[in-house]
C-alpha cells in the first residue's frame, strides 16, 4: 500500500468514526482532508521492501513534497526566502514529524450490555443530532461501553454549555459579561478522571476530559490529558486544535511529549502560526503540499501567514483562487476581507461580502466581512451593527472584539473601545492588535503612559511590526513626555523592521538634529532621500532633507557635496528656475575655485533660501514647491 493509499486509509476511518460520535468538526476537517490527497502518479513497486519503505514515507520526509509553483507565479519570492531560511538552519527546535505509528484506526469495543444497546446509542444520536442534549444523555443511562459513555458525557457537557449561554443572556444581555459557569463540569470532572485512573477510558473521554479541565483553569492537567488524547487517537482536529489553543509559548510547544505522526506536522504548523512564528508554518505547510497537494485547509493557512507577513498581493492571488475552486466557502474568508480593507479594494470587498451574504448570512465570518464592507464605506454605526451581530453568534470572535473597537475609536466611543479590547485580551492575550488598539485609545485620551503600557505589550507579542514601534516612538516624542532618546530607539526598530512609509528614517534624521546630532541626522537624511529616489517619491520630507544635507555639508567645509544638494534643490523647484541656477552655478565656477572658499552662487542660494524662509515643515516652502510644480 502507498503512503498516500495509507493516509486515505486512515482518514476515511477517522471520518466515520468522528462522525459516529458526534465530532462534526473534526470528521469535517478529516474527510476535507481526505479528498485533498494528490493521487499517486503511477502504481507502487511491487517488492515488499519497497511498500514497506513507501507507508512510511510523511509529509515532513517525503521527496515528494513540492514547491508552492502551483498556488501563483507571485509566490517565487517567499519561495526564495523559505529556501533560504532552510539552509541557514534557523528552524525551531522541536522534534520533526515522523512515520505514522498506527496505520489505520482501529475502533474500540464498544461494550454495549444488552442486545439493544446498539439501538439505543442511535436514539441518543438522533437526540444529539436535535440537539435534544439532555435527553440523548438519559437515553444512554446504564451503557457502560467507551462508546455510548463518551456519547452520554459529551451530550452532558453541551447540555451544561447551553443552558450557560441561556443564564448569561438572562442576566447581562447576548454581549455581556458573566461568571456563569457549567453546571456539569464537577460531576463530569468526577466520573471522567476516576476513569482515566482506573484505565477504562478512550481517546475521545481523553478530549472531553481536556475540554472539561480546560473550562475549569486546570491548564497543565488539560494539556497533558489533550496529549494523551492525541497520542492514542491522533485523527481528532479539535484535540489538536485545543491542545493548541494551551501553547501559549514556544517552550509549552517544544516540552509536549507528542508521538511522532504526519498529523503532527498540522499541528505544529497551526501553533506556529499562532507565535507568529510565520516562516516555519510556511515551511511546514509547504511540506505537507506535497501529499495534500490540492487542500484548500493549507492554502488558506499559507494565505494567512503570508498576510501576516504584509504580503498582501501574494496572499490576495491565493484567496482569489480558494474563492474561484470554493464559491461558497466562508471559512477564513474574512481574513481575505481583512486583506482587501487594509489594500482598500471597494469593489473587491462590495463583491465578497454580497457573496458570503447569499450564501449564509448569519455566519459571524459573514457578519464580520460585511461590517468591514461598511468600515471601508466610512459607515461605522452599520459597521458596528454588523459586528455586535457575528458576536451574537459567537461571542468569542476574537478578530470580531478587536475590529468592533476600532469602529468605536472611529467614532469617538473610547469607553466603547477600551471595553471591546479587553474582551478580545480575554479571549486571547496574544492579540497583539487589541493591545495596540488599547495604546491608540489611551494615547487619544491623552494619557500616555498608560499607552506606553499598552505598545510596549503589542511590541513585545509582535516585534517585528514597524507600525507599533512607530506608535511607540510618538508616545515618547509627544509634549507631556519629551522622551527624544527613547523615541529614537524605537524608530531605530523600526527602521530595522521594513518600514515601507518611511517614516521612522525621516524621523531619526529629525530627532537627532534636534539634538544636535549633526552627523547622526545627515546620515539618516540621506538614508531617506535615497529611499524617496529608490520608490519616486517627492514633496516636503525630500526638500527638507536635501536642505538640511546642503547646510550639514557646508558646516562641515565639503563645498562640492554642498554644491550637489544646493544644485538639486534650486532645480526641484521649477523647469525654468533650474536652468537659470544651472546658468549661475557655471558662471561662477568660472570665477571661483573651490578651494575652501565660499563661492559666489552659493551665498547667493542660501541668501535666497533666507528670503524665503524655508525651513524644515514650513508650509509657506511647501506651497511655493507646489506652486513651482504646477507652473511647469
Amino acid at each position: 500500500m502507498s503512503s498516500k493509499e495509507s493516509y486515505r486509509v486512515e482518514l476515511r476511518s477517522a471520518a466515520r468514526q468522528l462522525s459516529d460520535r458526534c465530532l462534526y468538526s473534526a470528521a469535517k476537517w478529516a474527510a476535507e482532508l481526505l479528498i485533498d490527497i494528490e493521487p499517486d502518479a503511477h502504481a507502487p513497486a511491487s517488492s515488499a521492501s519497497s511498500s514497506a519503505a513507501s507507508a512510511r514515507a510523511t509529509p515532513s520526509t517525503s521527496s515528494a513534497a513540492r514547491p508552492l509553483s502551483h498556488l501563483h507565479p507571485a509566490a517565487s519570492a517567499y519561495r526564495r526566502r523559505l529556501r533560504s531560511a532552510a539552509s541557514s538552519g534557523d528552524i525551531a527546535a522541536t522534534p520533526p514529524a515522523g512515520v505514522s505509528y498506527i496505520s489505520t484506526p482501529v475502533p474500540d469495543d464498544d461494550g454495549f450490555n444488552s442486545d439493544g444497546g446498539n439501538d439505543r446509542y442511535l436514539l441518543a444520536k438522533s437526540y444529539f443530532d436535535c440537539r435534544d442534549y439532555r435527553r440523548a444523555a438519559h437515553a444512554l443511562r446504564g451503557q457502560t461501553g467507551k462508546k455510548a459513555g463518551f456519547l452520554r458525557c459529551y451530550a452532558l457537557y453541551l447540555a451544561g454549555e447551553k443552558r450557560k449561554e441561556e443564564e448569561m443572556i438572562e442576566l447581562d444581555g447576548s454581549l455581556g459579561k458573566s461568571d456563569v459557569v457549567n453546571s456539569e463540569l464537577i460531576s463530569l470532572e468526577r466520573e471522567l478522571s476516576s476513569l482515566r485512573r482506573i484505565g477504562s477510558i478512550d481517546s475521545f473521554g481523553l478530549y472531553l476530559y481536556g475540554l472539561v479541565l480546560k473550562d475549569k483553569g486546570c491548564e497543565s492537567l488539560a494539556v497533558t490529558v489533550f496529549v494523551e488524547s492525541v497520542n492514542s487517537f491522533p485523527w481528532n482536529w479539535s484535540a489538536w486544535s485545543e491542545l493548541q489553543s494551551l501553547c501559549t509559548s514556544t517552550d509549552t510547544l517544544n516540552k509536549l511529549n507528542l508521538k511522532n505522526h504526519w498529523m503532527k506536522d498540522f499541528f505544529l504548523a497551526s501553533a506556529y502560526q499562532e507565535l507568529k512564528m510565520h516562516e516555519e508554518a510556511l515551511k511546514r505547510y509547504e511540506c505537507l503540499l506535497g501529499v495534500f497537494r490540492s487542500s484548500d485547509y493549507i492554502q488558506s493557512q499559507i494565505a494567512t501567514a503570508l498576510y501576516s507577513l504584509r504580503e498582501l498581493d501574494e496572499a490576495e492571488v491565493i484567496f482569489e483562487d480558494l474563492l474561484r475552486n470554493d464559491p461558497y466557502r466562508v471559512e477564513s474568508m474574512d481574513i481575505y476581507s481583512n486583506l482587501l480593507y487594509a489594500k482598500e479594494c471597494f469593489s473587491a470587498l462590495s463583491f465578497l461580502a454580497h457573496r458570503v451574504f447569499l450564501t449564509d448570512k448569519y455566519r459571524p465570518e459573514s457578519c464580520c466581512i460585511i461590517a468591514n464592507y461598511y468600515s471601508l464605506k466610512g459607515q461605522h454605526e452599520k459597521s458596528v451593527l454588523y459586528f455586535r451581530r457575528a458576536l451574537k453568534l459567537n461571542r468569542k470572535y476574537l478578530s470580531a472584539w478587536t475590529l468592533m473597537g476600532h469602529e468605536y475609536v472611529e467614532m469617538k466611543n473610547t469607553p466603547a473601545a477600551i471595553d471591546a479590547y479587553r474582551r478580545a485580551i480575554e479571549i486571547n492575550p496574544r492579540d497583539y492588535r487589541a493591545w495596540y488598539g488599547l495604546g491608540q485609545t489611551y494615547e487619544v485620551m491623552n494619557m500616555p503612559f498608560y499607552a506606553l503600557y499598552y505598545f510596549r505589550k503589542s511590541s513585545y507579542l509582535q516585534p517585528n511590526d514597524s507600525r507599533l514601534w512607530i506608535a511607540m516612538a510618538q508616545c515618547y516624542e509627544s509634549a507631556p513626555l519629551q522622551m527624544l532618546e527613547e523615541a529614537i530607539k524605537c524608530y531605530t526598530r523600526a527602521a530595522n523592521s521594513n518600514d515601507s512609509e518611511g517614516i521612522a528614517l525621516h524621523q531619526l534624521a529629525k530627532l537627532h538634529g534636534v539634538l544636535g546630532h549633526s552627523e547622526q541626522a545627515a546620515f539618516f537624511y540621506k538614508k531617506d532621500l535615497e529611499r524617496m529616489e529608490a520608490e519616486g517619491r517627492q514633496g516636503p520630507n525630500m526638500v527638507e532633507a536635501m536642505l538640511y544635507l546642503a547646510r550639514y555639508y557646508k558646516s562641515e567645509k565639503k563645498l562640492e557635496e554642498a554644491e550637489f544638494y544646493c544644485t538639486r534643490l534650486l532645480d526641484y523647484t521649477g523647469e525654468g528656475d533650474g536652468k537659470k541656477s544651472s546658468e549661475r552655478i557655471e558662471d561662477s565656477s568660472n570665477r571661483f575655485s573651490l578651494d575652501g572658499h565660499w563661492t559666489f552662487w552659493f551665498m547667493k542660494f542660501f541668501e535666497n533660501i533666507e528670503k524665503h524662509n524655508i525651513r524644515p515643515s514650513n508650509t509657506i516652502a511647501c506651497n511655493v514647491i507646489t506652486e513651482n510644480q504646477h507652473n511647469e
